[in-house]
């Protein structure tokens, strides 16, 4: 047997998907790590992304920080909070948490500067607050820029997350890491078929959330303008920022 048809094999075993060790146990840790990961660094990206596109104070501090963030080795950086906080699970959830933090922060920012200066104006002119404006015009208008950076800070944390199997905790991660130590490919191989399917699965799921919570007004126009905004903020959060804040 080649190692696809022994991967099939270790996939459709009924013995893998039982037990605490099994694909469901496993796909589930998976899920509430991410998730975990996903609350903190939302609570501490989306506020401060939302701050700096309405006021466009601090643009320039957060696109090096956020570019400086996306730049530091995701395995060191958790090693580094093991070293330092310990064994347990909030040490590598943390550094988790300050590499998905750049791509919610910039496509939050990006998405609330890249509203038209003169429909935010006329929203003043009208008498709106400063927190009407943010939230009844920008963040509506900069949503479709905003689900970019979301979905691109999704897919990197569910892609990431299985590294905390090294020190050694769950999810589908472990199955990478016990099939390097056993010398089981197949195991390997079919636990990063695992992640990417559920990569997928989740990002699938985000698309219909997206055509749901955005206006239709939102969606392409015929010159495109859009799809571009939404392809530079997903392959460069931190570039899409920089040009979604020029006035």
């Amino acid at each position: 047997m080649n190692i696809f048809a022994e991967t099939i094999a270790w996939l459709t075993n009924p013995k893998n998907w039982t037990g605490s060790g099994g694909i469901p146990s496993r796909l589930l840790e998976h899920l509430q790590y991410s998730a975990l990961v996903l609350v903190i660094a939302a609570a501490i990206a989306i506020p401060i992304g939302l701050y700096i596109g309405h006021t466009g104070r601090g643009r320039v501090v957060a696109v090096a920080v956020a570019g400086a963030l996306r730049a530091l080795p995701t395995l060191g950086l958790l090693v580094l909070f093991a070293l330092l906080a310990g064994s347990g699970l909030m040490p590598p959830v943390w550094a988790l948490v300050i590499l998905t933090v750049p791509p919610l922060l910039a496509g939050t920012y990006a998405g609330i500067s890249s509203v038209d200066a003169t429909v935010v104006d006329a929203a003043r002119a009208m008498g709106m607050t400063e927190l009407q404006i943010l939230f009844r015009v920008e963040v509506p208008n900069g949503l479709q820029v905003m689900f970019g950076g979301i979905r691109t800070a999704v897919l990197q944390v569910i892609a990431t997350v299985s590294v905390v199997a090294y020190l050694p905790l769950g999810g589908l991660g472990r199955y990478l890491f016990d099939g390097l130590v056993l010398q089981d490919f197949p195991r390997m191989l079919g636990g990063s078929l695992l992640i990417a399917g559920l990569a997928i699965a989740v990002d699938l799921v985000l698309a219909g959330v997206q055509r749901l919570v955005i206006s239709p007004g939102l969606t392409l126009d015929s010159s495109g303008r859009q799809k571009a905004a939404d392809d530079l903020t997903a392959a460069a959060p931190a570039e899409a920022a920089v040009q979604g804040g020029t006035p």
